[in-house]
């Protein structure tokens, strides 16, 4: 069997599949995130190692499988943070997550000495502060103690296939979320780099998805409960093991909206998608040779997270206001939502953006602004998916992976303003572990190749879009888009002092 773990924003999915990758049983141990001020979005990485033994634990405990049932562990991860490790590859700080953008003064600086579309063109993304490179540079000018001591720097998934094999290196998907990855020659850019002033020895060697990176340790069997020497396969990023638990494998397949914490929509090609306005970025596939253009807005699920704690949260006010938002208008009331809680990457790379409520009225209900933070991630998404329809990229309809997904209020909202149809996939929250347990049967030979994830999923529902409100969903498309660029000048004076 195959054990996978899914080290997401708000807590590690470990899920058991069977030799084919089919999902057998699943279970998650959470832990926190602190934000901040500023844009300070931080976890701590031992927490994450917590999280994956007592998952594992839970998991064959749960199962009644033993540990010599399992014969490979594999690995996704959130993108584009940073763990500083020292000399012992212990953590000195807590980790920067994706979230992250108080970075904004350094990546400034990048901009400046590489350019924009140079940039663009060699990393298949903007310079950002939501990236790896600029935190780093952050963590260099605001805690010199802890940059003297650092002596390697990675993300999430790679941190806990150290804990467990005890060799840290990373993947091109993971590495292509940096900000410091050359998709041209499949390196560590030098020019990044060079601009940062970061020595490319504090990254770790880039090897591919499929690559069994070693045995569990003894002290990572005793933590996981797992076999000593089970084979651990490296693995990648959550936005292309979503794409490959989603079965989106190549040019042929569909595009997908994955609606977790961050939401996106993404699909596969066999070239980076450079987008003349910018708006999506491209990270290299953990499938070798091919590419997932991506266009990734900060807080999509995450908006209907933070709205539902605002009333109370729990499962009972969550599908009670859904189901009552499924009744009420917002845009058809001039009732809008910015979803910029965490600033924004695509389609408008403004880290001051601000989540805004844009047109309440009195009469305006806790129902109604659900309603709204419902459509403002669909109005947002659909200006995404100009990026791919601009890059000559067909979209006949769209698969929904992520928690948001179980949702058929939310569903139903995603195809009327994008006017296609979009289609839930039996797997839903589980891509991103599913997407780990293919590479995993892949890294030993299970399975012969990626293509096998393609049957691993099938339609449980599909959302048609209501065709006469197909030009109400346009004008209201353009009244968002409006919104956000009168309050955009607002966005970046709007804190006291800057």
């Amino acid at each position: 069997m195959i054990v996978a773990h899914d080290l997401g924003t708000t807590g590690d999915k470990a899920s058991l599949h069977d030799d084919t990758g089919r999902t057998l049983a699943t279970y998650t141990a959470e832990y926190p995130t602190r934000f901040g001020a500023e844009g300070v979005a931080e976890q701590d990485p031992e927490q994450w190692w917590t999280a994956v033994g007592d998952a594992t634990r839970a998991l064959l405990h749960q199962a009644g499988v033993g540990a010599d049932e399992v014969a490979v562990v594999g690995l996704s991860g959130q993108m584009m943070g940073a763990v500083f490790l020292d000399e012992n590859h212990r953590p000195l700080r807590p980790a920067i997550i994706w979230a992250d953008h108080r970075s904004q003064e350094q990546a400034a600086r990048l901009l400046t000495a590489v350019g924009q579309e140079t940039a663009y063109r060699e990393l298949g993304h903007r310079i950002h502060p939501t990236y790896t490179l600029a935190k780093l540079m952050w963590v260099r000018d605001h805690e010199p103690e802890v940059w003297q001591r650092t002596r390697h720097v990675c993300v999430a998934k790679d941190f806990v296939v150290h804990r467990m094999t005890g060799t840290l290196v990373t993947d091109p998907s993971d590495a292509s979320g940096t900000n410091a990855y050359d998709q041209v020659t499949g390196r560590w850019s030098q020019r990044m780099l060079a601009a940062a002033g970061v020595e490319e020895d504090l990254l770790p060697p880039i090897t591919p998805s499929t690559t069994v990176v070693g045995g569990l340790t003894p002290e990572a069997a005793a933590a996981t409960g797992l076999r000593s020497d089970t084979p651990v396969v490296l693995g990648g990023g959550d936005g292309p093991m979503a794409a490959v638990g989603a079965g989106v494998i190549s040019p042929d397949d569909t595009a997908y909206a994955c609606l977790g914490s961050s939401s996106w929509i993404s699909c596969s090609t066999e070239q980076p998608l450079h987008d003349q306005q910018m708006r999506s970025m491209t990270f290299n596939h953990v499938v070798p040779g091919h590419y997932v253009p991506t266009a990734t807005m900060q807080a999509g699920g995450a908006s209907l997270s933070w709205v539902m704690e605002l009333f109370g949260g729990g499962r009972d006010t969550y599908e009670r206001l859904l189901a009552e938002a499924a009744a009420v208008p917002a845009a058809d009331e001039g009732l809008y939502f910015l979803p910029y809680l965490l600033g924004e990457r695509s389609p408008n790379w403004n880290a001051n953006a601000a989540g805004t409520f844009v047109g309440l009225q009195r009469h305006h209900g806790p129902a109604h602004l659900v309603r709204a933070v419902l459509e403002g991630v669909a109005f947002n998404l659909r200006t995404c998916m100009g990026a791919f329809t601009d890059g000559g990229i067909r979209i006949e309809c769209i698969d929904a992976i992520g928690g948001g997904a179980q949702s058929p209020v939310w569903m139903q909202v995603l195809a009327d303003i994008w006017q296609v149809p979009v289609r839930q996939r039996t797997i839903v929250a589980d891509a991103n572990s599913l997407g780990a347990a293919v590479t995993a049967a892949v890294g030993v030979g299970l399975v012969e190749d990626f293509g096998v994830a393609r049957s691993l999923s099938s339609l449980a529902a599909e959302y048609l879009p209501d065709q006469t409100r197909a030009d109400r969903s346009a004008e209201q498309h353009a009244v968002f888009l409006s919104a956000y660029q009168r309050l955009e000048p607002w966005f970046d004076t709007r804190v006291v002092g800057r």
